[in-house]
């Protein structure tokens, strides 16, 4: 007779291998490791992006004579402001008028209200009293098809001796600002390595802005200088609430404390980049157009020297003070 068959009893003693299966992380939390891990590696960044703005003004120093474009309010010349409406090429102007005047720095601006042509500014770096401004106003007449002295046109002038002032007074203004800025950080921080990235990120900043200027051909006036004096105020700002969070808070890891500061931090920064290309969309002023331009810039590159570099420079000096057992 067959026996049927028994199951086959366990053993309790025998050991069954667990299969661990570690949850996916998400895109938020690769990019916080990344961030948190890699972060000497990303110290690259800026200061490549510093080294590569440094060697653009570098060269544009040695074939110009100066790294800041300026326009007439700041080294003299002629502004010609003619009322035109209709079409209107002012590539083809500027072209026809540098052809006409090779030794002369000629640009052409339309005038807009509401997206409509309102008229054409002529900037030239003549000398004032040279009968070339007669000759300017013939030439942009015959180029434009109109007799410019039957029209209500105004004319600017500035000389090469104040030009050359209110440029030299706008460094000094320029320069004072940002060493008392360094004064004041000196002081409140009182530790050398803060400040100096603090410092270091302001002047990033500026240098990355000055080599775009530079890059895309764009001259600064008055209003160029007074938007880097603005730009040192928004970089500062950020560092200041960087280094502040991480250094004189004590409650959280140092991680916590800087992501506390991204959080804060990137969205003043956000918040006036947006404002600020509102600004650029709906403003017919050249003069706000510049300053607006600048500051984009600027907080497009504090960004990357807030958040990368000064963040990094933290760390590695809180690193350096954990290893020589002193207190943060």
């Amino acid at each position: 007779m067959d026996q049927e068959s028994q199951p086959q009893e366990q053993n309790p003693n025998q050991n069954f291998e667990a299969k661990i299966i570690k949850p996916k992380k998400s895109f938020k939390q690769t990019v916080y490791d990344f961030y948190d891990k890699k972060y000497k590696i990303l110290l690259v960044i800026p200061f490549l992006m510093l080294a590569i703005s440094l060697a653009i003004l570098g060269f544009k120093f040695a074939t110009t004579g100066e790294i800041i474009p300026r326009d007439v309010s700041l080294k003299g010349g002629v502004i010609l402001t003619i009322p035109y409406q209709g079409d209107f090429d002012s590539e083809s102007l500027e072209s026809y008028l540098s052809s006409k005047f090779s030794q002369n720095d000629v640009g052409v601006r339309v005038l807009k209200d509401f997206g409509r042509s309102i008229g054409i500014i002529v900037e030239a770096d003549i000398i004032p009293e040279n009968e070339q401004i007669d000759l300017l106003m013939a030439e942009v007449g015959n180029n434009l098809g109109i007799d410019i002295s039957t029209t209500e046109y105004g004319l600017e002038t500035v000389g090469s001796s104040l030009g050359e002032s209110f440029f030299n007074e706008a460094l000094k203004a320029l320069l004072i600002a940002f060493v008392f800025m360094g004064l004041v950080i000196f002081i409140y921080f009182r530790t050398i390595v803060p400040s100096v990235a603090i410092i270091l990120a302001a002047v990033s900043d500026m240098v990355v802005a000055l080599a775009v200027i530079n890059i895309f051909q764009i001259k600064i006036g008055t209003a160029g200088i007074a938007a880097f004096l603005m730009l040192i105020g928004y970089s500062v700002d950020t560092d200041v609430l960087l280094t502040v969070r991480v250094l004189k808070r004590k409650e959280g890891t140092v991680m916590d404390r800087i992501m506390s500061s991204v959080n804060t931090g990137m969205t003043m920064t956000l918040t006036g980049i947006v404002a600020i290309i509102i600004a650029l969309l709906v403003t017919q002023s050249e003069i706000i157009k510049q300053i607006m331009l600048i500051l984009l810039i600027g907080l497009l590159a504090d960004l990357v020297n807030t958040w990368i570099q000064n963040v990094g420079l933290l760390r590695l000096y809180i690193e350096r003070r954990r290893k020589k057992g002193k207190p943060i």
